[in-house]
């Protein structure tokens, strides 16, 4: 229940502080169009919608693992849309919005891989 508290209060802060909030004045005054919370004791589901495109949906069980989506309109007028699975392996977002690293370099790719193959000998402990 925790993990949910927590979720929903960084989802809120990360609404509030948008830079579509800033960018247009009406979603200063956006209203709730839909929204349901049902806590039971094996678990919850939430869900949020609002005039200016934000939504939000999850669902939780009794171990404390979460499933849910969330999403705005950007400032350019797209749809960001966010999945997420928060759970013993921790947050893990999904969405075409999420930046990736960039590949690595075939070069340091083969380091690695010969590094990995050939092991540093054991130390042997010095005698003085």
């Amino acid at each position: 229940m925790f993990k949910f508290v927590t979720i929903l209060a960084l989802l809120g802060v990360a609404a509030a502080l948008s830079p579509a909030s800033h960018a247009r004045g009406d979603d200063v005054h956006a209203d709730v169009v839909s929204r349901s919370d049902d806590v039971r004791a094996d678990g919850f589901d939430a869900s949020l919608q609002t005039t200016n495109g934000i939504q939000q949906a999850a669902s939780g069980d009794v171990h404390g693992n979460i499933h849910g989506n969330f999403g705005w309109i950007s400032p350019e007028g797209e749809h960001v849309d966010i999945k997420y699975v928060a759970d013993e392996n921790g947050y893990q977002p999904q969405g075409a919005w999420i930046p990736t690293p960039p590949p690595i370099p075939e070069a340091i790719a083969r380091a690695v891989a010969w590094l990995q193959s050939h092991p540093p000998a054991p130390e042997h402990p010095r005698h003085y």
